[in-house]
């Protein structure tokens, strides 16, 4: 029988959530993944994907996957310390290092778990670490993993940095100190400071750290913030995903040789969970090999891009601030932005709510993500969606 105690928990809770507009339905696909998706029979123009540049349905990468699992198999076999290390993961990791003009890159399952991994395999319970307040999920566990004290900044304040910075190390009670950004903020789409950052950093002798999962493949000619402000030679750490522009899945610390191999033998997923399998660090290579050969896809994403923003703009919806294919619809009211999301839902348009507790309460929004896949034509007919559903409920 289970416990009264965990049910009554979770009926309240669950409920709580419905009755206030924060409680997220997941719906399957029946498709790939694409610029349009099917789910429940029907067809949908879909907004909601980080597959930037159509990479994850790309022939060239499922022509790679299958010919490494005709190879290798579907499985690595261990973890990469024990004999889980295919010749075709050192192979990603040397091009990911050419790709971000860095000394070296270790590959991992997932993104998140680059931040798990690296930032508590540096850092500890006599270091600090100062943190955008608006980081991703993945940088904040990641930093409270690693016990080191977590000063929060005023995001992108550079002044709000440069004062914490100079507490910090001017105090005496840490042995290292770390400044962790986002390049890219995947709410809002907005770009970090780096160039100021990275001065800050090199004035009081902060360890840099760049979460650049919305930058890579978007940014820098594909290779991301930091190379998109011209300074791979002044970032420590590298972060970047092979699961969202690069069409497939899981992540990578790009950096210095000895920071690599540090990450080696101390960073736990590395150590305790099994290998990429081979299909997909074969499709990743490939992803990344097609990015460093032409920008053909970038350009497409950007002029999509551009399309939809100015397009949204003139309808009068309100799309914030932001630099780079992230397209929010701010609406604010949680209830009313799970609304709107369904009703452009019904009207063949998936671009799902963001709420609380991923966006501060009061801040709900729809989040669209034009894609390289998409044509002049999809793109018309979501405005023409948006304009009548923005109408109808008084958005516009």
């Amino acid at each position: 029988m289970s416990s009264k105690v965990l049910t009554q928990f979770l009926q309240a809770n669950l409920q709580d959530l419905k009755d206030k507009g924060l409680y997220n339905e997941i719906d399957p696909l029946e498709s790939a993944n694409g610029p349009v998706i099917t789910i429940d029979g029907r067809e949908l123009i879909n907004l909601s994907s980080n597959n930037y540049l159509g990479l994850a349905t790309d022939p060239r990468l499922k022509e790679a996957a299958i010919e490494a699992i005709q190879t290798y198999g579907v499985g690595a076999g261990a973890v990469r310390t024990i004999n889980g290390t295919l010749k075709l993961h050192v192979e990603l990791e040397e091009t990911l290092a050419r790709f971000k003009n860095t000394e070296a890159a270790i590959a991992y399952q997932s993104g998140f778990n680059c931040n798990m991994a690296a930032i508590s395999a540096v850092m500890d319970k006599n270091d600090a670490i100062l943190s955008d307040e608006l980081n991703h999920a993945s940088i904040i566990d990641g930093c409270r993993l690693s016990k080191a004290k977590i000063i929060r900044f005023n995001h992108s304040d550079m002044d709000d940095l440069r004062q914490k910075a100079k507490e910090a190390t001017q105090s005496g009670l840490y042995n290292k100190v770390m400044v962790i950004t986002d390049g890219v903020f995947s709410m809002d789409g907005d770009i970090a400071n780096l160039p100021e950052i990275v001065k800050i950093a090199e004035e009081f002798d902060l360890i840099t750290y760049v979460d650049d999962a919305h930058g890579s493949g978007v940014l820098g000619n594909g290779a991301g913030t930091v190379k998109h402000f011209g300074l791979s030679d002044k970032v420590d750490f590298q972060i970047g995903t092979l699961s969202k522009a690069i069409g497939v899945v899981g992540g990578y610390v790009a950096g210095k040789r000895e920071l690599i191999d540090w990450l080696k033998v101390r960073s736990r997923p590395f150590l305790f969970s099994t290998a990429l399998t081979p299909g997909d660090v074969a499709a990743a290579k490939k992803a990344i090999e097609i990015l460093m050969d032409s920008s053909e896809l970038q350009q497409k994403l950007w002029d999509n891009a551009n399309y939809l923003k100015k397009g949204l703009k003139q309808l009068g919806f309100d799309i914030g601030d932001s630099e780079t294919p992230i397209t929010p619809c701010i609406i604010g009211n949680e209830v009313q932005t799970q609304q709107f999301s369904k009703r452009l839902n019904e009207e063949g348009v998936y671009a799902k709510a963001i709420v609380f507790p991923t966006v501060p309460r009061g801040t709900g929004r729809v989040r669209n993500m034009p894609t390289a896949a998409h044509t002049k034509e999809m793109l018309d007919r979501v405005l023409e969606i948006y304009g009548k559903v923005g109408k109808e409920m008084g958005i516009i």
